[in-house]
């Protein structure tokens, strides 16, 4: 940022989405807690998604899904190509995940969280016909660095040395899943620790780009719709993203060609994501590296969200109180 636009933001501060998205995350996570640990997801989810639906229509923007719950077809509400919000103020792509990690909720496992991303109307790459993304997360570190196009020792050993410490210092996220089996071996053969994911990729992602975490980088294969999410958070906390779509069948090759898609081209953050107006928020579901999930105390619910913002670089905790009686 220049001295110029620094000026121009400290003088002439515009709204942040992204303090009115919170509560729509916020309610999704409430409305979530009685089904944590009850092995019902997709009632979680739908009590999740209603709430999120109906604060949604209280924002003040022209909000456009391209990632939702599916296809109108198959998802009542929340639905790609859905319009949300009341219509007036800035025309956005939105993202949606009423619950990111539906089975770590109805498990009681950590790291579920309530999620949304906004950009610019326009912006967000619409990959729902490839549901599969090859990823690869860093802080800044990585960038000119590590690349879906070396093998994972290489930038294990090329993170390591930009990072200035041993390769056997790092942690890298990855999902646990049996297609991973020997990207895990590789990690570890090349001296790095696992940390193994559930579910839930997104907030993996993210705490591969935040300074204060942990976790040096996030690898493998995931939902695309997921990769998008994500990258609307990178553009924020300034990190290193690259993608690849992976279609998991010749039919779905067919669709991603048809919808105009190069599931060859590595995809870049801008690629994923053009522009640099976005906001990501997500509330905890359950407790979590990322964000604390929802507690109750007393007559109050607490909860835990963090709130992102690319143009203006900032990064927000936003704890509260919410009075029970109000939400029974």
């Amino acid at each position: 940022m220049t001295s110029t636009d620094s000026a121009t933001l400290f003088e002439h501060p515009d709204r942040n989405l992204a303090m009115e998205l919170v509560r729509a995350t916020e309610a999704a996570a409430i409305r979530a807690v009685p089904f944590i640990g009850r092995g019902d997801k997709n009632a979680a989810d739908g009590a999740a998604v209603d709430a999120m639906r109906k604060f949604l229509g209280t924002v003040n923007f022209d909000g456009v899904i391209v990632i939702g719950e599916g296809e109108k077809d198959h998802a009542p509400m929340l639905f790609n190509g859905e319009h949300v919000g009341n219509g007036r103020g800035p025309a956005c792509d939105i993202a949606v995940d009423p619950i990111d990690g539906t089975s770590l909720t109805a498990t009681g496992r950590q790291n579920a969280i309530s999620v949304i991303a906004v950009s610019d109307r326009g912006t967000m790459l619409d990959a729902s016909s490839v549901f599969y993304m090859d990823k690869i997360v860093t802080a800044a570190a990585g960038r000119g660095v590590v690349s879906l196009d070396q093998s994972i020792g290489d930038n294990l050993r090329e993170l390591a040395k930009a990072l200035g410490k041993p390769v056997g210092e790092l942690s890298v996220a990855v999902l646990d899943r049996p297609r991973h089996e020997g990207l895990i071996d590789a990690i570890r053969t090349a001296g790095a620790g696992t940390r193994l994911l559930l579910d839930g990729d997104v907030a993996g992602g993210i705490n591969a780009a935040r300074y204060e975490s942990r976790i040096d980088m996030c690898v493998g294969i995931g939902g695309s719709p997921e990769g998008i999410t994500t990258a609307c958070a990178l553009k924020a906390l300034d990190g290193f993203m690259q993608g690849r779509l992976a279609p998991g069948s010749d039919s779905e090759r067919s669709n991603a060609l048809a919808a105009g898609l190069d599931v060859d081209k590595l995809l870049e953050l801008d690629d994923m994501v053009s522009g640099d107006n976005t906001f990501f928020v997500a509330t905890g579901v359950t407790d979590g590296g990322l964000v604390d999930g929802v507690r109750r105390k007393g007559p109050m619910i607490r909860t835990e969200s963090i709130v992102l913002r690319s143009r203006s670089g900032t990064v927000r905790r936003v704890v509260a109180e919410h009075l029970a009686s109000k939400w029974l």
